[in-house]
């Protein structure tokens, strides 16, 4: 007779985070958060950011090993390519995890994934999921019939296609920025020492940033509509993106008011204190961060992302009454005049808008996300 499974501790774990900075800082959180409880982790990344990224998770003291992987395929060509790379994928990663020997893999997301998932399947090691949108993705929909459990950064807009028991555990965000709590006025003027800018702390305030890219609509439209605006009573805080800042910086230099333009901060916890407003796309890690600080935004979705999931994601917010979406095809000058305009009237309603944001947080995803992963694995 077989004695019954010994429920198991989570002890070690892998986290296969490559691909996009939507799947390796939220599995990076969770692995800082593991190893702040005590826990041994290993990164596996993959993909063309997997050098940077690997260099981030040592600054934090996270191990990682780089995989081969290959975007879902798109031609046949792409098709060899992938199977031949998610083929030496599966055998490094189950070299690694052999040598790792973890509890546990959780994967969070992406096709990247799929090596190390099916490498930890080959060799008996349980599954976990993370999805990072509102429309969980197709690895993970289709990993899922292999999985002990998904957990969502949102809830599941079609939960009906998870083949295995899901919770939602929200959107690990950067440790840095849960528990940063000052005023608008002290965040103003941290800027103002840190980029010698000279913000008012008493003006409405708005903070644009339209994605590492630099979209168009976010630095040409927006800032060619406040120039225009009648209502001078009010400051902007925008980050471009690398390769737009001096295009937007030179708009704003015939601006009427007080402005700061930056390619990119790191300082995020700053900006959004800072902000009575955000105008800003609505990938998951963004709604996950507008929901921390309590801010209602203005979101146009990106309208190229993979099933139109920045939408989904939009719809959370807008649902809570902490958003209002704008179509990318329809944000013209003139829609951004008027809402600019409806902002000016009356702000004070929007930053209460920003306590409904506020309710609709998960600040502790990624302890929680640990925690689903325990209970499992001790049935």
């Amino acid at each position: 007779m077989n004695s019954p499974q010994q429920p198991k501790e989570l002890k070690r774990l892998v986290i296969t985070c490559g691909g996009t900075g939507g799947h390796f800082f939220p599995g990076l959180s969770i692995a800082r958060e593991f190893k702040e409880e005590g826990g041994e982790v290993l990164l596996f990344l993959s993909g063309k950011n997997a050098d940077t990224q690997a260099d981030i998770a040592t600054l934090h003291g996270i191990d990682s090993v780089k995989l081969t992987s290959s975007p879902r395929p798109n031609s046949v060509t792409g098709v060899y390519k992938f199977m031949a790379d998610t083929l030496s994928g599966i055998v490094t990663g189950r070299k690694q995890l052999k040598k790792f020997n973890p509890d546990t893999l959780l994967a969070m997301g992406s096709f990247t994934s799929l090596p190390s998932a099916i490498g930890a399947w080959s060799l008996n090691i349980p599954i976990f999921l993370h999805d990072g949108n509102a429309r969980v993705g197709k690895a993970n929909r289709f990993l899922s019939r292999w999985a002990k459990h998904l957990c969502t950064a949102f809830p599941a807009v079609n939960a009906s296609q998870i083949r295995c028991p899901y919770s939602f555990t929200g959107m690990p965000v950067r440790p840095e920025l849960i528990g940063s709590t000052i005023s608008k006025k002290d965040a103003i003027e941290s800027l103002n020492i840190n980029f010698g800018s000279i913000l008012d702390p008493e003006l409405p305030t708005m903070l644009i940033f339209g994605g590492s890219q630099g979209a168009e609509i976010f630095n040409r439209t927006f800032p060619e509509a406040m120039l225009e605006s009648i209502n001078r009573q009010f400051q902007v805080l925008h980050l471009t993106g690398h390769g737009k800042f001096e295009m937007v910086n030179n708009t704003y230099e015939k601006a009427f008011f007080p402005f700061l333009a930056l390619p990119s901060a790191s300082e995020m916890d700053l900006f959004y204190q800072a902000a009575d407003v955000v105008i800003s796309r609505s990938g998951g890690s963004t709604i996950a961060e507008l929901t921390l600080f309590g801010k209602f935004a203005f979101l146009v979705p990106y309208p190229h992302a993979a099933e139109d999931h920045q939408y989904d994601n939009a719809l959370y917010m807008k649902n809570g009454d902490a958003a209002e979406i704008i179509d990318n095809a329809a944000c013209t000058k003139e829609k951004v005049a008027k809402l600019l305009d409806r902002w000016l009237e009356n702000p004070a309603k929007y930053r209460e808008l920003g306590v409904k944001a506020k309710a609709l947080s998960k600040p502790h995803a990624a302890a929680d996300t640990l925690q689903v992963i325990r209970d499992v694995l001790a049935k």
